[in-house]
């Protein structure tokens, strides 16, 4: 049987548009997108379930929830707890976003706070970077149990075995960072991770490690430093190469390597970060996804079903990550 994705229409920059044609192009034998939006919407083909009310970027997480039950993010979630779909996407309120699930959903055994964790590609193969945003503030026991949950994604997922896992900090040694990071990399290396200590943010994309961890906000942070840069980088590329004859030239020289390059580091390869922690599968997307980014959201989402993200966790974080 396909993998049903509700996919939440109305959620993110450029929706409806870029979002249905995403889940459009997604759509395959193995993968069902079904569309949650307001009656008359254009769908392209796709199951579209009528919702009434958006939830908009600006609102309050846990107010808008609670106000717009009806919403299209708020049903997209209520589809996945109620069995009606294997996972959810949204380019939504990313706040709004973990409300909904922790309101329908809920947290995992043992589980203190839900995670982002987005795949950033780096020279030396995909990092898990967790948590990319869902908590602003975190506590040195949050920060243990984002390492557990990243490192069992690289294993499930990204087939890394017995990954190693490391602290984003402002230096490599022990003894560098705040107060949490400090705490943090004590639980770390006590706990029964491959940790491999502190990582800067300018090896992000270098070789950071199969995990890096870190609160939601630096990690938010981090996250879109990197996006902003690859895109400035790739954008710089391109003017220069098209600026002048000689550079048209040498373009046509490197079309395939700078092809291929894109292709690994453009953020929309991946398309969004699971929210992990939950007792269902659920994907956030960028606010700015194209529908490219979305099709390839929503194949996030299936592949995260089809290795059984949610049973994986389960499995493994109450007896290792509660401690």
């Amino acid at each position: 049987m396909p993998v049903t994705v509700a996919v939440d229409a109305m959620g993110g920059d450029r929706a409806p548009g870029e979002i249905v044609a995403g889940a459009a192009d997604a759509a395959s034998g193995a993968i069902r997108p079904v569309l949650f939006g307001p009656a008359g919407l254009e769908a392209q083909g796709l199951e579209l379930v009528a919702t009434e009310g958006v939830v908009a970027m600006d609102d309050k997480p846990a107010e808008a929830v609670r106000a717009k039950p009806d919403s299209s993010l708020v049903r997209a979630v209520h589809a996945v707890g109620a069995g009606e779909a294997d996972a959810v996407v949204s380019a939504g309120n990313t706040g709004a976003m973990l409300a909904a699930s922790l309101l329908h959903l809920r947290r995992l055994p043992g589980v203190y706070r839900p995670g982002i964790a987005v795949v950033i590609p780096s020279r030396s193969g995909p990092t898990v970077l967790i948590d990319a945003g869902a908590n602003a503030d975190a506590r040195p026991e949050h920060l243990l149990q984002f390492g557990w949950m990243g490192a069992v994604l690289a294993e499930e997922v990204l087939d890394v075995p017995d990954p190693a896992v490391r602290l984003l900090s402002i230096g490599e040694e022990p003894e560098k960072g705040d107060q949490l990071t400090l705490e943090a990399h004590r639980l770390l290396a006590a706990s029964g991770l491959r940790f491999a200590g502190n990582v800067e943010g300018r090896a992000l994309l270098e070789d950071a490690g199969d995990v890096v961890v870190c609160g939601g906000f630096t990690g938010n942070v981090a996250l879109k430093t990197v996006e902003g840069t690859i895109r400035s980088v790739l954008g710089a590329l391109r003017h220069e190469i098209e600026s002048t004859p000689r550079g048209k030239l040498g373009g046509l020289l490197i079309r395939p390597a700078a092809r291929a390059l894109r292709t690994r580091l453009d953020p929309e390869t991946y398309g969004g970060g699971y929210l992990l922690g939950l007792r269902g599968l659920v994907v956030v997307a960028h606010g700015s996804s194209s529908r490219r980014a979305i099709a390839n959201a929503v194949r996030l989402a299936a592949r995260g079903v089809d290795h059984g993200v949610v049973d994986r966790l389960a499995e493994r974080l109450p007896e290792r990550a509660a401690t």
